[in-house]
């Protein structure tokens, strides 16, 4: 196995208040595989990827993180994560490991060798996403963590974008890590999916297997919201009643069960330990 996370805890002290966005994340990554962590925003998804590089800093960290594999990052909002100050080659060869050939790294993403003189704002979104991918690429990676990489993006340059890191990805023999909320990305590109909710892992398996037999009702939820090609235009659009809890204030039992339509009252209960629909 390439990666293992067990019960992973993220905590923060806020003034007088504990805040845990990360409470119970359990997870494995194997060699070339193509993995999902899917959730709405404010789950916990993208700090658990930063964790997996020990790159959270002044929190209270416990469960267990196996392996140490080369790990790099595409974030989501190329703009704000590249130096606007820095030409683009500068950026690539920053972290690249010896002997990276950046001109060959942006060759491989589909840029031409006169990005590395430019500076990210003469760029679009897509080929500035492209640079981003080619500065993950300089560190060699065994696991690349495409965190939400094509929030910024119109519809054609994400598939664009989705294709190249799994063509890159099949041809450098690297894992991949997709985050996203998109579970129409997911069925798509990942080949095993976890289901993340205020901090826990909810779900997980293989994606043919989730998506054809969801079992817990926030995956269902998640499903149910993504919209039906073949839907009327004038279909309202589905959706998740309220929205994910702050981490200082977690729901006691099943934190999903103030938004879930089939909550029982064991659901609230502190000594709840399993949602019921998983059986």
């Amino acid at each position: 196995m390439l990666l293992e996370v067990k019960h992973l805890r993220i905590a923060f002290r806020l003034g007088g208040a504990l805040s845990v966005p990360v409470r119970d994340v359990s997870l494995a990554i194997a060699s070339r595989s193509r993995v999902a962590l899917v959730g709405e925003s404010g789950c916990g998804k993208s700090l658990t990827a930063l964790a997996l590089g020990r790159l959270v800093e002044r929190a209270e960290i416990s469960g267990e993180i196996r392996g140490a594999p080369r790990i790099a990052y595409i974030f989501q909002n190329p703009m704000q994560s590249l130096d606007p100050t820095m030409r683009c080659g500068a950026q690539i060869a920053e972290g690249a490991a010896p002997g990276a050939d950046a001109a060959a790294l942006l060759a491989a993403v589909g840029l031409p060798a006169e990005t590395l003189r430019r500076y990210p704002c003469e760029l679009s979104g897509g080929q500035q996403q492209r640079v981003m991918i080619a500065a993950a690429l300089a560190q060699r990676p065994e696991l690349l963590i495409a965190d939400e990489p094509t929030t910024a993006l119109d519809v054609t340059t994400q598939r664009e974008v989705l294709d190249l890191v799994r063509r890159l990805a099949d041809e450098r023999g690297m894992a991949v890590l997709l985050i996203t909320h998109n579970l129409g990305l997911v069925a798509e590109y990942s080949d095993y999916v976890n289901v993340m909710y205020a901090g826990e892992i909810v779900e997980s398996g293989a994606v043919r297997e989730v998506l054809a037999n969801p079992r817990h009702p926030y995956t269902k939820g998640l499903l149910g919201a993504v919209p039906a090609l073949d839907a009327p235009k004038d279909a309202p659009l589905a959706g998740i009643p309220g929205t994910v809890p702050q981490p200082t204030a977690w729901p006691p039992g099943c934190a999903f069960h103030p938004r879930c339509p089939v909550a029982r009252p064991e659901c609230a209960a502190p000594s709840f330990a399993r949602c019921p629909e998983l059986g």
